[in-house]
């Protein structure tokens, strides 16, 4: 094991990353691959092979955690968590690799069984908390993706989870599905601000939150790896003459600065949705004043702007690895499940990441 480098992989419904640890423990590269897994599994092996290819040359064991198991191509989560396995374990050169099964730690590919899927489906969050408990001891763990916004309280190198299922953590407000990239504008407002005005938002799939972080300047075009709610170019101008749809208005390239304006208001009620969570959960606890905001995926940059607003001390999940690598404008804190799997699992062999 010891001059073996490890991959974690995470397999989500609309990408695959993956992060790999040299024998030395340290981060060298990330990855992210678009996936639309409820296209077909063709979709996964795709973008596993893409990523093997870009990462050839070395011996690798692989563990894994997921959320794919969610998407409509598959029955049941049960059949999407047993499908997955099957898919990846197949790609792999020894057929085998560890799954993260959330509270029940890891276990071999070869040793899992039915009564273990439903601890194996979409535990990645917990992956990413246990290892930013570890590392910071306590804090707000917020970590803002392409489609969704987990919230967890850490305190004294634990995960202080009220739910653990999808469900559960819909209740607990621990997952809220809100995210940066894939979410529709119009699951984020019923209504909006223009020109001074507010009014009713299209109940239509014209536009999607890429769009809105597209005309504000704050989307990082490594990350939006998915097609546009109309199929047409991704830059600042078509990205707001999708936004301009949500109101059923002509675009003038002249009133760029309107679209601007709006797209402001948008990324506000946003903003507000994920702030309710962040209070809801600080609310549950005792949250001393000198707990850090620890910020993860690719919108941290809204949790940063919380801690500001709340007057904590923000910690980018980054700052975890003091040695890390970018690959491809992505860093470890885009990928946090991928990269926390993988140093987990390290350590579930007893060998520290650095």
């Amino acid at each position: 094991m010891n001059q073996t480098n490890m991959i974690g992989w995470d397999i989500g419904g609309a990408h695959v990353k993956a992060a790999v640890i040299n024998h030395e423990g340290v981060i060298i590269a990330v990855y992210q691959q678009p996936c639309p897994l409820w296209k077909g599994l063709d979709q996964l092996r795709g973008a596993v092979t893409r990523i093997m290819r870009e990462a050839s040359g070395e011996h690798y064991r692989h563990t894994v955690t997921m959320t794919g198991e969610l998407v409509d191509l598959f029955e049941n989560r049960e059949d999407g968590v047993k499908q997955i396995i099957d898919t990846i374990t197949n790609m792999l050169p020894q057929r085998r690799c560890l799954l993260f099964a959330g509270l029940e730690g890891f276990m071999d590919s070869g040793q899992v069984q039915a009564s273990h899927y439903q601890a194996i489906a979409s535990a990645n969050w917990l992956a990413s908390a246990s290892f930013a408990a570890q590392k910071a001891g306590g804090g707000l763990f917020v970590d803002i993706g392409s489609t969704t916004t987990d919230i967890l309280l850490l305190n004294d190198g634990k995960v202080l989870a009220e739910g653990y299922t999808d469900y559960q953590r819909l209740l607990s407000r621990e997952l809220i599905y809100t995210g940066i990239v894939r979410t529709a504008v119009m699951a984020v407002a019923q209504t909006a601000q223009d020109q001074g005005r507010e009014l009713g938002l299209m109940a239509e799939y014209f536009a999607t939150m890429a769009d809105v972080y597209r005309v504000t300047g704050e989307l990082n075009e490594h990350h939006d790896q998915c097609e546009t709610a109309d199929g047409a170019e991704k830059t600042v101008m078509a990205s707001a003459r999708r936004l301009s749809r949500m109101i059923g208005s002509d675009f003038s390239p002249s009133e760029l600065p309107r679209w601007r304006e709006f797209a402001e208001n948008i990324r506000a009620r946003q903003l507000q949705k994920i702030q309710r969570g962040c209070e809801y959960r600080i609310q549950q606890a005792h949250f001393p004043e000198n707990s850090p905001l620890i910020g993860a995926g690719i919108g941290r940059f809204l949790v940063k702007h919380l801690a500001q607003v709340y007057g904590y001390p923000y910690l980018d999940y980054s700052g975890l690895f003091p040695q890390s690598a970018i690959q491809a404008g992505l860093t470890v804190a885009d990928c946090a499940p991928a990269v926390a799997v993988a140093c987990l699992a390290r350590e579930f062999y007893g060998i520290e990441c650095v």
